[in-house]
């Protein structure tokens, strides 16, 4: 079965206070979810159309388990206290078997 990942990529942090709430509710949310953290706030080097900003690579063990996690009421909260906090990249790629 293939994994599924979260991608997000941030274009521009507006409010860090929105941020951290996010954070707060977003970490046992994505746990929780069955996801696990692979890269977060490291090194970056954007190439194109990048931008070498805050990126966050989480790892599922399905596609559906990410869309899953994604949609769940807690990491929906989360979201709402993120709300206008930040411009960013998210997507949920399905990775190879």
């Amino acid at each position: 079965m293939a994994k599924g990942y979260w991608v997000s990529a941030y274009r521009t942090i507006f409010d860090p206070e929105k941020l951290a709430a996010y954070n707060k509710l977003a970490a046992p949310a994505v746990q929780a979810g069955g996801g696990r953290v692979l890269a977060r706030d490291g090194r970056v080097v954007a190439h194109d159309a990048g931008i070498a900003g805050r990126t966050i690579l989480i790892e599922f063990d399905s596609f559906e388990q990410a869309v899953a996690a994604h949609a769940s009421a807690a990491y929906q909260k989360a979201l709402a206290a993120l709300a206008d906090g930040v411009e960013r990249d998210f997507r949920i790629v399905e990775g190879l078997d």
